[in-house]
């Protein structure tokens, strides 16, 4: 029976979601503590886990057109239509799917969030480190673009950092 496929794929699109969270987790790990070198290990293996959740997607896609068309549904029927359409115990069960993927999907999104505004600042600190070191100031041109130039004041660096 193809509930019994869709439920499989399912689970494994669930697993691939938490593994994507605990990938973005730490990636996170690493820009809050300035980790920089594994940054771009972590930040594959994430690419990795979006692949593999590419291709289940592509899985899932087909085997719900295939349990749409058996309850009678339209083929772009979503999770919950087939879940509500479904028998027990699938109805009950694509129902836990549902809400697992809603609940992951609003922490991944939130921990995406973290990570895009932790980069933002990482590579807001370096600029200004670089800039600093170039002895130049960069400000804001008339029409917003960026603008660098002029002589930047003395500054003292905290060697003991």
């Amino acid at each position: 029976m193809s509930l019994t496929d869709l439920a499989s794929v399912l689970w494994r699109a669930r697993e691939l979601l938490e593994m994507l969270l605990f990938k973005l987790e730490e990636e996170q790990l690493l820009l809050a503590a300035n980790r920089s070198r594994w940054l771009s290990h972590a930040t594959r293996e994430v690419e990795v886990v979006l692949d593999q959740i590419r291709q289940t997607e592509v899985i899932r896609a087909a085997y719900s057109q295939e349990v749409a068309a058996e309850l009678g549904l339209s083929p772009d029927a979503s999770l919950g239509e087939l879940a509500d359409a479904a028998p027990d115990p699938w109805s009950d069960l694509l129902h836990q799917h549902r809400k697992a993927f809603l609940l992951l999907t609003s922490e991944i999104k939130a921990l995406a969030d973290v990570n895009r505004d932790l980069l933002t600042a990482g590579q807001r600190a370096a600029r200004e480190t670089m800039l600093a070191f170039a002895q130049t100031v960069e400000t804001y041109g008339p029409q917003g673009q960026t603008v660098t130039g002029g002589a930047r004041r003395p500054s003292l660096v905290d060697e003991a950092i």
